[in-house]
């Protein structure tokens, strides 16, 4: 089936842009419309910023009332600049906790909470991420990693949101496209789907910050080339299009060092990677992130492509952001052509 890129709807993660604290939500909410997506993703520290200039004063990230309020002051400017809020993000670590666990309980009342926020800045659609919390801290069998997110997605349709849950590439229990695909299919929801991303496929599938040459190196190129197109042909066969959510896009640079291969301040080297050195594609990556877009495109999908990008390196340099914006959307128009070649 033909795509018409022109019709693919687009929008830019606001955790993705502004390199201060000084760049207000407000800000970037304007660069994101100048450089002419279509929607946000919400980013729930941007909430919290958003707080203090809105409220005068700080906000504790469960003071939901408050931040409910905050979040319609959003809608607000989000509706002036005919932006929608496609996703609210990230909302991580929340399945697996052993049962009637204070961890557990705390993750739940979490989900409501983001819920009133969800409905009070107008989305329908909740990022989560397969958490990465060290196993041996949970009970992730995966019968209560099922029962978890099935919980979940009941409390969401009561509202009639969804579900976008995402294959975080470090994540301890599902760092695989195939792996979220299984659990979704397994909670058998008509609410949840999946978040797909360039970086997290990939960065798992294809490159490893630790070596070197930034790729797995216990395969030749030839053969990682391989197993990823095969992998890439399994996803457009098996997934629906109605099962996708959103694509990210973002690509990956090498560090100037190899990232040491244990965990460091609770983050494996996939997270330290996915914290710094993700930049916008043709902005100095080199994951072969087309493939994985091309895979999207060939299931029919034509939902939203989102740019999230998380890059302190020299792409960033210089720029403010309604610069870095444009440049954003480029990098967008070209992946998409290059996706569909």
């Amino acid at each position: 089936m033909a795509t018409d890129i022109d019709k693919i709807p687009l929008s830019f993660a606001t955790c993705s842009i502004g390199t201060s604290k000084s760049d207000t939500l407000p800000q970037k909410v304007e660069a994101i419309h100048q450089a002419g997506f279509t929607g946000i993703e919400l980013a729930f520290p941007d909430i919290l910023a958003h707080a203090v200039d809105f409220l005068g004063h700080e906000v504790a990230e469960d003071d939901y009332p408050k931040l409910v309020t905050v979040a319609q002051d959003i809608r607000k400017q989000c509706d002036v600049k005919n932006l929608k809020v496609t996703m609210l993000q990230p909302f991580a670590n929340f399945e697996g906790w052993p049962p009637e666990s204070k961890e557990r309980e705390d993750a739940f009342a979490r989900a409501k909470g983001w819920i009133e926020i969800m409905r009070a800045v107008g989305t329908d659609l909740l990022q989560v991420g397969s958490t990465d919390t060290p196993l041996e801290k949970l009970s992730a069998t995966q019968k209560n990693i099922v029962t978890d997110l099935r919980e979940l997605c009941d409390l969401l349709a009561v509202h009639g949101l969804r579900l976008a849950y995402e294959n975080w590439c470090w994540s301890t229990h599902a760092p695989l496209w195939k792996d979220v695909w299984t659990l979704a299919r397994l909670v058998d929801r008509p609410n949840i789907g999946l978040c797909l991303d360039t970086f997290q496929t990939a960065g798992l599938e294809w490159g490893d910050p630790t070596t070197s040459t930034g790729r797995i190196e216990d395969l030749s190129i030839e053969e990682l080339d391989r197993r990823l197109v095969k992998s890439m042909e399994e996803l457009a066969s098996t997934v629906p299009a109605e099962k996708i959510y959103l694509l990210q896009v973002s690509d990956a640079s090498k560090p100037p060092q190899p990232i040491k291969g244990e965990m460091i301040d609770g983050a494996w080297p996939r997270a330290r990677w996915s914290c710094d050195y993700r930049p916008r594609p043709y902005a100095g990556g080199y994951l072969p992130i087309e493939i994985v877009g091309r895979a999207v495109l060939r299931t029919g999908f034509q939902g939203w492509f989102s740019m999230e990008t998380f890059d302190s390196g020299a792409d960033r340099e210089g720029k403010e952001m309604r610069e870095y914006a444009r440049g954003a959307m480029e990098s967008m128009q070209t992946f998409l052509q290059k996706s569909v070649e």
